[in-house]
């Protein structure tokens, strides 16, 4: 008699890439059935928003410790810090929306048969939900827009257009485990927003299989590049990552406190306590992108030049 086999639970040869890559994705899967979440269920959108709560540590925030942070009442304090994070979800939007179009172009080429297609496609659904979410919490906390900047506008159309398969993972990888960072920092911290926390909680849990799923993908693929390849990858996602975290804090969260948002966005650049930040939250993917061979020694500078890495 014919019996259904649980394709996790059969022999996988360790030497076969295909099969691994099948085996990730049905535990990805299985993981996505269990803790996915809705967050427009899940989060209590109407509770009003308490002005004096931070929703970043405030150590966290881009002028902490500069004279600007100093001349700042701690009422104005939160509220940059709730403009930082709004922007950051802006950003999130921007760059969600270009990993969503990478990984449709990558189903368009595999057979969706496969689990890991459909984890593919899984993902995309998680990441249409985060959008609406952070969509949700900027209209909630009275930010102006989820619009990216036009600069990273301009470079998200080249993307789409020239970007290929590993650079969007890569990509992924960077942003999922910069943001990952950030978030888990909020959810520890019970004196911040409980809004933001909701936010970063869910986004934590389901980001969590996106980084598992990304970084094997992008191993294999940058094992089969050739070398002339590589170097020119090293170097377009070098300058993708300090695009990315320029995109977190838009220059407009200093004028909704009343600063002058080119002044304050040079003390931020220049702030150690930001710069330590941005080498933090970076410090996980560095060390895989090290681990690998696309950050080496002619690049890492540009990494140290964006604060990304110590």
């Amino acid at each position: 008699m014919t019996t259904l086999t649980d394709p996790a639970a059969e022999p996988v040869d360790p030497a076969d890439p295909a099969a691994e890559r099948e085996r990730t994705a049905e535990r990805l899967l299985r993981a996505s059935a269990k803790h996915s979440f809705d967050p427009l269920t899940e989060i209590d959108w109407s509770a009003p928003i308490d002005p004096d709560h931070f929703a970043l540590p405030p150590h966290r925030v881009a002028l902490y410790g500069t004279p600007l942070w100093d001349g700042l009442t701690e009422r104005r304090r939160a509220q940059l810090s709730t403009n930082q994070f709004a922007s950051t979800t802006s950003a999130g939007i921007w760059f969600e929306v270009l990993l969503m179009a990478g990984l449709i172009r990558l189903v368009y080429d595999e057979d969706l048969t496969t689990r890991h297609a459909q984890y593919a496609l899984t993902e995309v659904a998680d990441e249409c939900r985060h959008s609406t979410m952070f969509a949700r919490y900027i209209t909630a906390t009275g930010y102006p827009s989820a619009r990216p900047s036009r600069r990273a506008q301009r470079r998200g159309r080249i993307h789409l257009i020239v970007g290929g398969t590993a650079l969007t993972l890569a990509g992924a990888v960077f942003v999922e485990e910069f943001t990952d960072a950030m978030q888990r920092e909020m959810i520890r911290d019970e004196s911040l927003q409980p809004l933001a926390r909701s936010v970063a909680r869910i986004h934590v849990i389901e980001e969590a299989r996106h980084i598992g799923y990304a970084k094997p993908e992008l191993a294999r693929r940058w094992a089969r590049m050739s070398a002339p390849r590589k170097a020119l990858f090293r170097r377009v996602l070098a300058v993708l990552a300090a695009e990315a975290v320029r995109e977190c804090v838009n220059p407009r969260v200093y004028g909704l406190v009343g600063l002058d948002p080119q002044q304050a966005h040079r003390a931020a650049q220049a702030n150690p306590h930001w710069q330590a930040a941005k080498a933090d939250w970076s410090r996980k993917a560095v060390e895989f992108f090290t681990e690998l061979g696309i950050i080496d020694r002619s690049t890492a500078p540009l990494w140290r030049r964006a604060h990304l890495m110590r």
